[in-house]
Protein backbone atom coordinates (compact mmCIF):
# COMPACT_ATOMS: atom_id res chain seq x y z
CA UNK A 1 0.00 0.00 0.00
CA UNK A 2 2.84 2.36 0.88
CA UNK A 3 4.62 1.66 -2.43
CA UNK A 4 1.42 2.34 -4.40
CA UNK A 5 1.04 5.70 -2.64
CA UNK A 6 4.65 6.64 -3.44
CA UNK A 7 4.18 5.67 -7.11
CA UNK A 8 0.97 7.70 -7.37
CA UNK A 9 2.67 10.66 -5.70
CA UNK A 10 5.64 10.42 -8.10
CA UNK A 11 3.34 10.28 -11.13
CA UNK A 12 1.37 13.30 -9.87
CA UNK A 13 4.61 15.24 -9.32
CA UNK A 14 5.83 14.33 -12.83
CA UNK A 15 2.55 15.51 -14.37
CA UNK A 16 2.73 18.79 -12.44
CA UNK A 17 6.31 19.36 -13.62
CA UNK A 18 5.25 18.61 -17.20
CA UNK A 19 2.45 21.19 -17.00
CA UNK A 20 4.78 23.81 -15.55
CA UNK A 21 7.29 23.09 -18.34
CA UNK A 22 4.59 23.40 -21.02
CA UNK A 23 3.47 26.68 -19.45
CA UNK A 24 7.03 27.99 -19.69
CA UNK A 25 7.30 26.84 -23.32
CA UNK A 26 4.13 28.78 -24.16
CA UNK A 27 5.76 32.03 -22.99
CA UNK A 28 8.26 31.93 -25.84
CA UNK A 29 5.71 31.90 -28.65
CA UNK A 30 3.91 34.75 -30.32
CA UNK A 31 0.58 35.27 -32.08
CA UNK A 32 0.57 33.94 -35.65
CA UNK A 33 -0.39 37.34 -37.08
CA UNK A 34 -2.12 37.86 -40.39
CA UNK A 35 -1.68 35.24 -43.10
CA UNK A 36 -2.50 36.48 -46.61
CA UNK A 37 -4.51 39.32 -45.07
CA UNK A 38 -6.61 37.10 -42.78
CA UNK A 39 -6.31 35.42 -39.41
CA UNK A 40 -4.47 32.09 -39.34
CA UNK A 41 -6.54 28.92 -39.66
CA UNK A 42 -6.96 26.81 -36.55
CA UNK A 43 -4.82 23.68 -36.32
CA UNK A 44 -6.47 20.28 -36.11
CA UNK A 45 -6.82 20.55 -32.32
CA UNK A 46 -9.83 21.54 -30.21
CA UNK A 47 -8.00 24.41 -28.47
CA UNK A 48 -8.75 27.10 -31.05
CA UNK A 49 -11.74 29.08 -32.36
CA UNK A 50 -11.83 31.46 -35.32
CA UNK A 51 -14.55 33.41 -37.12
CA UNK A 52 -12.63 33.76 -40.36
CA UNK A 53 -13.34 30.32 -41.86
CA UNK A 54 -17.02 29.32 -41.88
CA UNK A 55 -16.25 26.00 -43.56
CA UNK A 56 -14.28 24.87 -40.47
CA UNK A 57 -17.34 24.14 -38.33
CA UNK A 58 -15.31 22.45 -35.57
CA UNK A 59 -13.51 25.73 -34.82
CA UNK A 60 -15.99 28.33 -36.06
CA UNK A 61 -17.35 31.17 -33.97
CA UNK A 62 -19.45 34.08 -35.21
CA UNK A 63 -17.70 37.36 -36.09
CA UNK A 64 -18.67 40.59 -34.38
CA UNK A 65 -20.44 43.39 -36.24
CA UNK A 66 -19.22 46.95 -36.61
CA UNK A 67 -20.30 49.44 -33.96
CA UNK A 68 -22.66 52.24 -35.06
CA UNK A 69 -19.67 54.63 -35.17
CA UNK A 70 -17.91 52.37 -37.66
CA UNK A 71 -14.50 50.83 -37.94
CA UNK A 72 -12.66 53.59 -36.09
CA UNK A 73 -14.54 52.79 -32.87
CA UNK A 74 -14.17 49.00 -33.02
CA UNK A 75 -10.55 48.33 -32.06
CA UNK A 76 -10.26 50.88 -29.23
CA UNK A 77 -13.39 49.40 -27.67
CA UNK A 78 -12.16 45.82 -28.09
CA UNK A 79 -8.73 46.77 -26.73
CA UNK A 80 -10.27 48.16 -23.53
CA UNK A 81 -12.54 45.11 -23.15
CA UNK A 82 -9.64 42.70 -23.60
CA UNK A 83 -7.66 44.56 -20.94
CA UNK A 84 -10.69 44.49 -18.61
CA UNK A 85 -10.86 40.72 -19.12
CA UNK A 86 -7.23 40.38 -18.00
CA UNK A 87 -5.57 40.25 -21.41
CA UNK A 88 -2.36 41.98 -22.41
CA UNK A 89 -2.45 43.78 -25.75
CA UNK A 90 0.78 43.18 -27.67
CA UNK A 91 0.03 44.94 -30.96
CA UNK A 92 -2.67 47.26 -32.22
CA UNK A 93 -3.03 49.01 -35.55
CA UNK A 94 -5.93 50.19 -37.72
CA UNK A 95 -7.23 46.75 -38.70
CA UNK A 96 -5.52 44.27 -36.34
CA UNK A 97 -5.06 43.65 -32.66
CA UNK A 98 -3.08 40.89 -30.89
CA UNK A 99 -3.32 40.05 -27.20
CA UNK A 100 -2.41 37.28 -24.81
CA UNK A 101 -4.14 35.70 -21.83
CA UNK A 102 -2.41 33.53 -19.22
CA UNK A 103 -3.99 30.78 -17.13
CA UNK A 104 -3.85 31.25 -13.38
CA UNK A 105 -2.05 28.10 -12.25
CA UNK A 106 0.38 26.89 -14.90
CA UNK A 107 0.60 30.23 -16.76
CA UNK A 108 -0.29 28.75 -20.15
CA UNK A 109 -0.41 31.51 -22.75
CA UNK A 110 -3.30 31.81 -25.21
CA UNK A 111 -3.33 34.21 -28.15
CA UNK A 112 -6.36 36.31 -29.05
CA UNK A 113 -6.32 38.15 -32.37
CA UNK A 114 -8.84 40.53 -33.90
CA UNK A 115 -9.03 41.59 -37.56
CA UNK A 116 -11.35 44.27 -38.91
CA UNK A 117 -12.89 43.34 -42.26
CA UNK A 118 -14.01 46.73 -43.56
CA UNK A 119 -15.48 45.33 -46.79
CA UNK A 120 -17.88 43.03 -44.90
CA UNK A 121 -18.28 45.31 -41.88
CA UNK A 122 -17.26 42.44 -39.59
CA UNK A 123 -14.71 41.93 -36.88
CA UNK A 124 -13.05 38.53 -37.02
CA UNK A 125 -11.65 36.91 -33.88
CA UNK A 126 -9.24 34.03 -33.32
CA UNK A 127 -8.35 32.64 -29.91
CA UNK A 128 -5.98 29.69 -29.53
CA UNK A 129 -3.70 27.96 -27.05
CA UNK A 130 0.00 28.05 -27.89
CA UNK A 131 0.73 24.59 -26.52
CA UNK A 132 -1.16 21.40 -25.80
CA UNK A 133 -4.11 19.74 -27.43
CA UNK A 134 -7.28 20.55 -25.52
CA UNK A 135 -8.23 23.62 -23.53
CA UNK A 136 -11.49 22.61 -21.88
CA UNK A 137 -13.34 25.17 -24.01
CA UNK A 138 -11.48 28.14 -22.52
CA UNK A 139 -10.85 29.88 -25.85
CA UNK A 140 -14.45 29.49 -27.01
CA UNK A 141 -15.77 30.86 -23.71
CA UNK A 142 -13.30 33.77 -23.88
CA UNK A 143 -14.52 34.76 -27.35
CA UNK A 144 -18.16 34.40 -26.29
CA UNK A 145 -17.54 36.57 -23.23
CA UNK A 146 -15.77 39.19 -25.33
CA UNK A 147 -18.71 39.20 -27.76
CA UNK A 148 -21.22 39.67 -24.92
CA UNK A 149 -19.21 42.48 -23.35
CA UNK A 150 -18.84 44.13 -26.76
CA UNK A 151 -22.60 43.95 -27.45
CA UNK A 152 -23.42 45.26 -23.97
CA UNK A 153 -21.03 48.17 -24.32
CA UNK A 154 -22.48 49.06 -27.73
CA UNK A 155 -26.05 48.96 -26.47
CA UNK A 156 -25.10 51.19 -23.50
CA UNK A 157 -23.89 53.94 -25.84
Amino acid sequence: MKIAFIIILAIAAAVMLLFFALGMVSWSGEPPGLVDGGLAKCPDKPNCVCSEYGEDRAHYTDPLQFPPGGQADALPLLKSLIEEMGGTVLAARDDYLAATFSSAIFRFVDDLEVRVDGARRQIHIRSASRVGYGDGGVNKRRVERLGKLYAARLSAR
